[in-house]
């Protein structure tokens, strides 16, 4: 099957335009995601073939992560994408890349895309760097031609030298990222979107990486970015959207998003400040009672002892005295019968 396709995105570009005029690079109109997560623990084949004849496998469940998600990218603009972990921000950049079908919804995309998410995805181990190049450029569209034309561009950027023809097994997680992102940045994207890639590798490559992507920037292509950093979304983004437990709560322009983001994070931050307070007091007063009890129960336990030795000792002298009477009352006998 050969995988390189003659498409050229960059010929005949029709962005759309919304009612002001302004040209779209990205359109998302009640996107909505649902992954089938299965409870059952089935670790074999013939398990699994024989719990489907016997029809006794429990059913997934559905769990939404994206829900009528709903914004659109300029042509030329950067958005920001905001989130708390899990809140379905790499899900989204993944369905607008191609990765996924998304469950429900639309995404018009009118332009060329630069996906900068997991760069060392989509390699065979087992091939050797330059057989990857190939293989990751078809994945992202680019044609046999156009990667033999850039091959040595790519080798350059990615400063593997001889290591291009090892196995990618053999690469370290560095050395596959450097050759992901040169890869992913030969070709003259429309749209680039970035998964908190901004810089990769070592410190001279890093430096290099983020040069690139800047320059890519400056070239006037629509950005899509997640990022947990503020300081970057305020350095680089106009807009800003923020998906909450898989929904759009805000978008509008990057200082009021961000002062609204980080309000919450706040808010938050206190109530779980509050509920751990809470939590220690609960701790502290079951220790204390805990305490009380246990010193309870010693002192009963020693109360106890001394009653019994008490009640012991007593009976001993009560015992010891009435023998000593009797005895008394024996010799006195004894004497008078003399």
């Amino acid at each position: 099957m050969n995988l390189f396709k003659n498409k050229n995105n960059s010929k005949n570009r029709n962005y759309m335009e919304d009612e002001d005029g302004r040209e779209i690079a990205i359109s998302v109109e009640h996107l909505t995601m649902e992954f089938k997560v299965s409870k059952d623990k089935i670790d074999t084949l013939k398990e699994y073939i024989i719990r489907t004849l016997k029809r006794n496998k429990v059913a997934p469940k559905k769990v939404r992560i994206l829900d009528d998600i709903s914004f659109k990218v300029y042509k030329g603009e950067r958005l920001g994408v905001l989130g708390f972990n899990g809140a379905g921000k790499s899900t989204l950049l993944k369905i607008i890349s191609g990765i996924y079908e998304p469950t429900e919804g639309e995404i018009k995309i009118n332009g060329k895309i630069a996906p900068l998410l997991a760069l060392s995805a989509g390699f065979d181990k087992n091939y050797s760097g330059k057989n990857n190049i190939y293989l990751n450029g078809a994945f992202l569209s680019m044609t046999e031609d156009y990667i033999d034309e850039h091959f040595d561009e790519i080798v350059e950027f990615s400063e593997l030298g001889e290591s291009i023809n090892y196995p990618v097994k053999n690469y370290s997680s560095g050395m596959k990222s450097k050759l992901g992102f040169s890869i992913a940045t030969t070709i003259k994207p429309d749209i680039l979107i970035i998964d908190e890639i901004l810089g990769v590798g070592d410190i001279k490559f890093k430096k290099k990486s983020n040069e690139k992507i800047k320059s890519m920037m400056e070239e006037g292509v629509s950005v899509l970015l997640v990022t947990h950093s503020l300081k970057q979304i305020k350095e680089i983004c106009d807009r800003c959207i923020w998906i909450e437990n898989g929904k759009l709560l805000m978008e509008g322009e990057t200082k009021k998003v961000v002062k609204a983001y980080k309000k919450n994070a706040n808010k938050d931050k206190k109530k779980s400040k509050k509920k751990k307070k809470s939590k220690d007091k609960s701790d502290d007063d079951k220790k204390s009672d805990d305490k009380k009890s246990k010193d309870k129960k010693t002192e009963d336990k020693k109360s106890e002892d001394k009653k019994s030795k008490d009640k012991k000792t007593e009976d001993k002298k009560s015992e010891d005295k009435k023998s000593k009477d009797k005895k008394t009352e024996d010799k006195k006998s004894d004497d008078e019968k003399n």
